[in-house]
């Protein structure tokens, strides 16, 4: 009965990269031999909990789903609370960051991966209940929503900016986008908020470059030591060595690979963290174009899916949701690979069901059960408005 609610071609995209992954983590990590343990197997594990955390939200009706979301917004933001306050036996910095909890057996736990499915629910929700309860929309109700949108998911992404984990707060955001401009609120609005952002990064920009002594004195100042590092490895990679070290490695190991790549197990270009947030490096190193190639069409054939059900949705909640998905697992991809080329900074972002890392696996299974969810709906009520 399940295989009438699940996608198959999405589960055959997701069972490739599952194995792209393993092959090319234990490649590796293999080759340097700078770590100990097994990280195959661990990713195996991951993996099999995924698919049954999958499955298990791909059988719960959405209405349950919405009574579930406002418990496991609420749990999630403890935990990053918690975080604040937790010595460091149980929640260890690492790289200068405090996000994950040290859990005996398991490993490393991340709320702020969790806080993605927990904002897709509520934002969601929110939209959905809103349009359901307003008789006449105006500019002034749309105004009303933007704020207890902004109150619900502003105070949780600056528990997650004091970690620092200013890559995460990019995820949401690319999350946060799509729901609300594919939701009924007047694009007036959103244009004009929409500039902002954008206006804020090219001014950063130009101000390092033209302004240095300013930029110095009233931005760089404000910021993590690791931050900044990261804005000076990825705007001058080459003279700021340090800083860009990992950039200017993951560049050397892809260009290396040329069309065809080095061959398993061939990659002998160093790249820190090669395993997690710079795997495409490796896969581009040992296959060369054609694999980085064929890697990138596997996303396009997931997330072409993913468009498909959620075109087909029967409700508001379902829609925004799923374009909601479908853009933070979009922006996830683009940045990933984009920061393995020096193209954008690098942000500690990873690429989704390849890099290695049980809390980032967890959370985008969950996120695809949901979209099963929304297909299970679809079905039992093709008539819900």
């Amino acid at each position: 009965m399940i295989n009438k609610y699940i996608d198959r071609y999405i589960l055959f995209y997701i069972g490739l990269l599952g194995a792209i992954s393993c092959i090319f983590i234990y490649s590796s990590t293999e080759v340097f031999a700078q770590y100990s343990g097994s990280f195959v197997v661990k990713q195996i594990i991951f993996y099999m909990i995924g698919f049954v955390l999958m499955i298990g939200i791909a059988l719960l009706h959405v209405e349950h789903l919405k009574k579930f979301s406002w418990i496991f917004y609420g749990v999630i933001v403890l935990l990053l609370i918690g975080l604040i306050f937790a010595p460091e036996q149980i929640a260890r910095p690492i790289n200068q960051a405090k996000a994950w909890y040290q859990v005996k057996y398991i490993g490393t736990f991340q709320p702020s991966e969790f806080l993605k499915f927990a904002f897709v629910l509520v934002v969601a929700k929110m939209i959905d209940q809103h349009y359901k309860k307003t008789d006449k929309q105006s500019f002034m109700s749309d105004c009303l929503l933007l704020s207890k949108i902004a109150l619900v998911t502003i105070p949780p992404m600056l528990l997650v900016y004091v970690q620092p984990d200013t890559g995460m707060l990019l995820l949401y955001v690319a999350l946060l986008i799509p729901m609300i401009y594919f939701s009924p609120i007047s694009k007036k609005i959103l244009i004009p908020i929409a500039t902002i952002p954008v206006v804020i990064v090219m001014s950063v920009i130009v101000t390092y470059f033209q302004y240095p002594q300013f930029f110095q004195e009233q931005i760089a100042d404000r910021l993590s030591p690791h931050q900044i590092s990261r804005v000076n490895g990825w705007l001058q990679p080459f003279e700021y060595e340090d800083s860009s070290y990992q950039t200017r490695q993951g560049i050397l190991a892809i260009g290396s690979g040329e069309l065809t790549g080095k061959g398993l197990l061939g990659n002998d270009v160093y790249v820190p963290e090669k395993h997690t947030d710079f795997i495409f490096s490796t896969i581009a190193e040992e296959t060369g174009f054609i694999g980085g190639t064929i890697v990138i069409l596997l996303y396009f054939l997931l997330l072409y899916r993913l468009v498909l059900i959620s075109l087909k949705a029967n409700s508001l909640f379902s829609y925004v949701a799923g374009v909601g998905i479908i853009g933070l697992l979009t922006f996830q991809i683009c940045q990933n690979i984009g920061m393995t080329m020096g193209l954008l900074p690098v942000t500690g972002v990873t690429l989704p069901f390849l890099s290695y890392g049980g809390s980032s696996l967890l959370s985008n299974f969950m996120l695809i059960g949901l979209v099963f969810a929304f297909i299970k709906t679809a079905e039992d009520e093709p008539n819900a408005q």
